[in-house]
């Protein structure tokens, strides 16, 4: 018996792999590293937002850890700090800037590109925060698109990362309507308190209304500490209530607290700690539950015929919808995007 599959993405030439079925074990390799490099190829950057109304949860830290670890699975991964107060931009050893660039990107009068510089991490660039960020809303009330432009001026971005991390500040606001827009996944940092339930009500509830059905809210535990009776309890009510919270949970330690002073991701000085595993494994649930390239990729990954068929027809649907697709920005089986 033979087995092929092939992804049609415009512009990216396709490879077919042919292989006998004694060959499934090297036919499952062949299929990954072809959706890796066509993806790679086409730059089809995901997009993931780092977001809670509410500050002081652990944001920064998930963003800078996630994008690190983005980078180091061979992606092009870029880090946009949103926040004027440059959290993330401070950790990853550069500077805050004071340019009144808000201003001019919304404009037009400049570009994303332009802003960006390299981190000392191999694949990692970074988009620095700037001051003026803090009046962004201002500008972005005065144009017609002012829900969406964000995410028009990340799309040239494609062309050289495959992931854009966005650092939101706190509260609800058109940059953060813009950040919920845009993303594919919106990671959500959750306390494990009862106010986190009322505020994870309300941002189902808003998504929903505006008919945003291709972001992925995926909220998680951060600063957990397990010997409080309150944070066992808020979080087993939550999970019932909210089946989408991931798995990992992300506790309260030095750990995390030493990573300010180090001004640089976990994994980057820390590989084998406890901590850094631990944003390996949130990586590796939000990876998985992200798009549909993911689900083929694991399909072909559990081997047998079966799954081997379904990841293949999962796969060329979704490179049907990217076919169609004017502009690629973000999972490439995203729909629904202005």
């Amino acid at each position: 018996m033979v087995g092929f599959f092939g992804l049609a993405l415009p512009g990216v030439s396709v490879t077919l792999v042919t292989l006998a079925a004694r060959c499934q074990g090297e036919q499952r390799a062949a299929t990954r590293l072809l959706i890796l490099n066509a993806r790679k190829l086409k730059q089809l950057m995901e997009i993931i937002g780092v977001y809670n109304f509410k500050g002081g949860v652990g944001k920064t830290t998930t963003a800078v850890n996630l994008a690190y670890r983005s980078a180091s699975e061979d992606w092009p991964t870029a880090l946009w700090d949103l926040d004027p107060q440059g959290a993330a931009t401070y950790l990853l050893r550069r500077e805050r800037q004071a340019t009144g660039a808000a201003k001019e990107l919304i404009r037009g009068e400049a570009a994303l590109r332009d802003v960006v510089v390299a981190t000392d991490h191999e694949r990692l660039d970074l988009i620095p925060a700037d001051f003026s960020y803090r009046r962004m809303d201002v500008h972005l009330d005065k144009r017609p698109d002012a829900t969406t432009l964000l995410l028009k001026l990340m799309r040239p971005l494609q062309a050289k990362y495959a992931c854009l991390v966005l650092d939101c500040p706190p509260g609800m606001s058109l940059v953060s309507e813009n950040v919920m827009h845009a993303a594919d996944a919106l990671v959500i940092p959750l306390l494990p308190t009862p106010l986190s339930a009322r505020m994870l009500e309300q941002l189902f509830e808003f998504v929903t209304a505006r008919g945003w059905s291709d972001v992925k809210l995926l909220p998680f535990f951060s600063m957990v500490d397990r010997r409080r009776g309150l944070h066992k309890q808020t979080m087993a009510e939550l999970r019932a209530r909210f089946p989408a919270i991931l798995a990992t949970e992300v506790p309260y330690g030095s750990d995390f607290e030493r990573m300010t002073a180090r001004r640089a991701p976990i994994e980057s000085y820390a590989p084998a700690s406890p901590a850094a595993e631990i944003y390996r494994s949130l990586w590796r649930e939000i990876d998985g539950r992200l798009t549909s390239l993911s689900s083929a990729r694991a399909a072909r990954a559990a081997g047998g015929p079966g799954a081997a068929a379904a990841g293949a027809a999962t796969a060329v649907a979704g490179a049907a919808d990217v076919a169609s697709e004017g502009e690629l920005v973000g999972s490439p089986w995203s729909s629904g995007r202005a």
